[in-house]
């Protein structure tokens, strides 16, 4: 997906918190919104948004000294997280339709995105949950995706956020483990999982886990190693969570699911839906199948 003019206010904003969070220097602030303003200026559009996320990003850390400035918000939500795990766990195997409602609750996990807004509370995650409970979804793509897992020999799932990748804990182990590989960056960038979050949530005592070997809030294919990528060619099936992997994807042309709640206008209507709504859209050859 290219970057929109509507996307760089929003690139400014998220600029603006990371540097905030980052630092209370004003003088750090300010240098980092000049760089973001000369590259929102210079910047090629027909990227996607987190390509330019991912240079700024780079720049905060490199001039703050900082290696991982999210990480206590990371640590915060995990925990979060982990502590909702049971209840929801016990939730999922009481239902009639089990396999919907752990989609259901992957795509709640989603809320806890901090690129979209520094302002998620452990508040607004259980109200996602509840929303996504009782929310529209898209049975035809559930009937596609239940379908695909389990034709598919191997499946390669891509992770967004901290606190998040136990939601989606929640799903995998209601996949066939076998299968299934769970990916997490290769670096720190806002509050994306890495291999350290996987450990502390159990992912990897559950599934394979590996890291794509990019610093990108997404799945830019030219940042990620080559390792990865041998594995992203060889899936049969890719399942894609948050807004950074369907911005960064959605023109592929392979079998993918992405999973998202949809934050922000320009992705909304991208994927013809509304602000809020729970995503599940399959991804043919870089089409995506609209609801009907």
């Amino acid at each position: 997906m290219k970057t929109y003019f509507d996307c760089i206010p929003c690139f400014i904003r998220q600029v603006l918190d990371a540097a905030r969070i980052t630092s209370d220097d004003k003088q750090v602030q300010l240098r980092v919104l000049r760089q973001a303003l000369r590259l929102a200026s210079e910047a090629d559009l027909m990227q996607s948004p987190p390509a330019m996320a991912q240079q700024i990003h780079r720049y905060i850390r490199e001039l703050t000294g900082n290696p991982d400035p999210y990480v206590g918000i990371k640590d915060r939500f995990n925990k979060a997280a982990m502590q909702m795990y049971p209840d929801l766990r016990v939730l999922i195997e009481r239902s009639p339709e089990p396999f919907e409602t752990a989609v259901r609750l992957a795509i709640a996990g989603n809320i806890i995105d901090f690129g979209v807004s520094c302002d998620v509370e452990e508040s607004h995650v259980q109200t996602a949950v509840t929303e996504s409970l009782e929310g529209s979804l898209d049975l035809g793509a559930l009937a596609q995706f239940k379908e695909a897992v389990s034709r598919s020999k191997e499946i390669l799932y891509l992770g967004d956020n901290a606190g998040e990748i136990v939601f989606d804990r929640l799903l995998v182990e209601w996949l066939p483990s076998s299968k299934v590989t769970f990916v997490v960056k290769g670096g720190p960038v806002l509050n994306d999982a890495t291999m350290e979050d996987a450990v502390i949530t159990g992912m990897t005592d559950v599934v394979e886990v590996i890291d794509n070997g990019s610093d990108a809030p997404g799945t830019i294919l030219d940042s990620c190693s080559q390792e990865f990528r041998g594995r992203f060619d060889r899936a049969e099936l890719i399942i894609a969570k948050g807004q950074g992997n369907y911005e960064t994807l959605n023109d592929i042309g392979k079998d993918m699911f992405f999973m998202l709640r949809a934050k922000c206008s320009v992705v909304a209507e991208h994927l013809d839906c509304r602000i809020g709504d729970m995503v599940l859209a399959r991804n043919r050859a870089g089409t995506i199948s609209k609801k009907s």
